[in-house]
């Protein structure tokens, strides 16, 4: 048996709110008995009800979808603590008005106290378990669905990932049969590092998500790769502070901005270029931007600078993981080269 304090705190500062409001709407029609003495038993009665419920369910067999008893058990459980409420606290609320002094004027009969007690003890009570009854209900309905969303957005930034991977080895393909004609050395070394990279990917790419460090290795990795085939064409810097290495990010998230870069910005330049990938914090958010020194390029002339392939992969993978928690922008003109920035939160403890 768990019990979470926490919620039964909860539990009960609901049920110190209901138990005021059936005093209030008791007073209002008998206000010749004062709003003491309504109170008083009103708080003894729904309060003993409310233990004799709640903590002896977790004792009995329980539905695991609303951790109360189900069928003859559960009706049984609630009769039996109105029950024991009515008289226990009656008794109790007789008790405490006798002792702070609340009864004013004449007593009332004592039958038709009586019977207007049992009346909305019985009432209340099951009012009132079907109120925690049905929020347990709805409780476990909410997460159940929060558990299909998450299971949903998992299988399809695995989907986004098993194309974007292709993606990447095709082209990657491309670039090497093109160097296998023109210098075979220098292919063959080109195809080492790609092994290596490709086993390096092979054990990370089975995560949803994976640490920034790890992204920037495999990054260092693709530039290695694509240096052998432009040769002192490219240059390339990537900086990560040490206390932003272990923030989570999706795998394979700069790559394609990076390939997008060389490809339509730098290997246009007869003298190529240069590309920048950082990390850096900007209050709880952490920013990634990669600039390069090429060509630049229109958005909204065709070019892929926002709408290659790569690209929109990894806008609807951010889209999927954190919604609008994340941004992306991109900057290009010709001449002057392109800037991609986005933005995520960042993790707590960072």
């Amino acid at each position: 048996m768990t019990i979470d304090p926490v919620a039964k705190l909860r539990h009960l500062l609901q049920v110190l709110a209901f138990c005021l409001a059936i005093a209030t709407i008791q007073y209002a029609f008998l206000p010749e008995r004062g709003y003491g003495v309504q109170l008083a038993y009103s708080l003894c009665i729904g309060i003993i009800t409310w233990a004799c419920i709640d903590f002896p369910r977790h004792l009995l067999p329980s539905a695991a979808e609303t951790g109360w008893p189900q069928g003859l058990a559960g009706v049984a459980l609630v009769a039996a603590a109105i029950a024991i409420g009515y008289f226990v606290g009656t008794a109790l609320g007789d008790v405490l008005c006798r002792a702070l002094g609340l009864y004013v004027g004449p007593r009332p009969d004592p039958v038709v106290q009586a019977r207007q007690s049992v009346l909305i003890t019985a009432l209340a009570g099951i009012a009132g378990s079907y109120y925690f009854f049905s929020a347990a209900r709805r409780g476990h309905l909410e997460r159940q669905m929060s558990e299909t969303r998450r299971h949903a957005n998992e299988a399809r930034l695995k989907l986004l990932e098993t194309q974007l991977e292709p993606h990447m080895l095709f082209n990657t393909l491309a670039n090497l049969r093109a160097l296998i004609a023109l210098d075979p050395p220098r292919a063959q070394q080109m195809l080492d590092h790609m092994i290596a990279y490709l086993r390096a990917t092979l054990d990370a790419s089975r995560a949803t998500t994976h640490p920034l460090q790890v992204e920037f290795d495999r990054l260092r990795d693709y530039l290695a790769l694509m240096a052998i085939r432009m040769g002192l064409r490219l240059a390339y810097e990537l900086v990560l502070p040490p206390e932003l290495a272990t923030q989570a990010v999706p795998p394979l998230l700069l790559q394609p901005i990076v390939e997008n870069s060389i490809r339509h910005g730098l290997e246009p330049q007869l003298q190529g270029g240069r590309i920048e990938v950082r990390a850096s914090r900007e209050g709880a958010r952490l920013v990634l931007e990669i600039s390069d020194s090429g060509v630049g390029q229109s958005e909204m002339v065709g070019g892929s600078g926002g709408g290659g392939f790569g690209l929109v992969q990894v806008r609807q993978r951010l889209e999927t993981l954190y919604g609008e928690a994340a941004g992306y922008d991109f900057e290009s003109a010709p001449g002057k080269g392109a800037r991609t920035r986005i933005t995520l939160p960042l993790s707590l403890g960072a």
